[in-house]
């Protein structure tokens, strides 16, 4: 898709042609059938245009048939006043986040998680955010065993590109209870790790990946899915053996692999 064509959907007038472009191949790759991440209308994508504005997906639109009337527009600082709401109602908090729309004309509603977003792109330092729910990961996640995706490291590739300290989040209701429950947690993440995490396990729901570029999130969504089936297997074998903690933050600080990690978080 071309910037010019980019540059006919009027609901994104004002946002950068390029970073809409690199949302929609990100958004296009997350929702490819044949990788088993979300089906139907699962799953959302967002961007950070700059201190002010961020696009979203909408809600009821496919993340395999993006294209560039698929996104909201949404002001960044009213969308995060949501999470000061006092026990909104479905439809007070569906009429909240219309409101921070930049175009009241634009039809589309913007996804429920789009406070979720806004926290990602903010406190969690994330330019570029992919939510998902693939079926290798939520196979843990729905199980007793959730907490083996994020308690422990299993093979050096998991931790340059998952990040040493992965974060878990318990079950929250979607929408702005699981917002807060992520903002939280990036909190208190930031306290122990000193850093934000590239990799969000949501317990019973799904994962979130995020990234300085659309291709970092891409490799995080697909080495989360590979690190959850080779958990599968371990933990069907017996039980998974973690690298100690001193080989995991070696792995994590050794020069080569912060290089292999800068040279794959450029991405597209």
């Amino acid at each position: 898709m071309t910037a010019d064509s980019l540059n006919d959907a009027n609901r994104v007038n004002s946002a950068d042609d390029a970073m809409l472009e690199r949302l929609i191949w990100l958004s296009r790759s997350l929702g490819r059938p044949e990788r088993d991440l979300v089906i139907l209308g699962e799953g959302n994508t967002s961007v950070r245009l700059d201190f002010e504005r961020f696009l979203v997906k909408a809600s009821g639109t496919s993340l395999v048939g993006a294209d560039g009337r698929s996104f909201v527009e949404m002001d960044l600082r009213r969308t995060l006043t949501i999470l000061d709401l006092e026990d909104p109602s479905d439809d007070e908090l569906a009429d909240t986040l219309m409101a921070a729309r930049l175009y009241e004309e634009d039809e589309l509603r913007p996804s429920i998680e789009a406070v979720m977003h806004a926290i990602c792109l903010t406190e969690g330092g994330a330019n570029f955010v992919g939510h998902t729910h693939p079926i290798s990961v939520n196979s843990i996640l729905c199980s007793d065993r959730a907490r083996t995706l994020s308690d422990g490291a299993i093979f050096p590739d998991q931790v340059v590109v998952l990040g040493r300290h992965p974060l878990h989040v318990p079950y929250a209701d979607v929408g702005l209870p699981l917002a807060r429950a992520v903002r939280d947690g990036l909190r208190d993440h930031r306290l122990c790790a000193y850093s934000p995490p590239k990799t969000i396990y949501l317990q019973n729901h799904g994962l979130v990946a995020l990234g300085q570029s659309a291709g970092g999130v891409d490799q995080v969504t697909e080495m989360a899915d590979k690190h959850a089936r080779i958990m599968a297997g371990a933990l069907a074998a017996g039980e998974p053996v973690c690298l100690t903690p001193r080989q995991a933050d070696r792995l994590d600080t050794r020069s080569d692999e912060e290089y292999r990690r800068w040279i794959l978080q450029r991405g597209r």
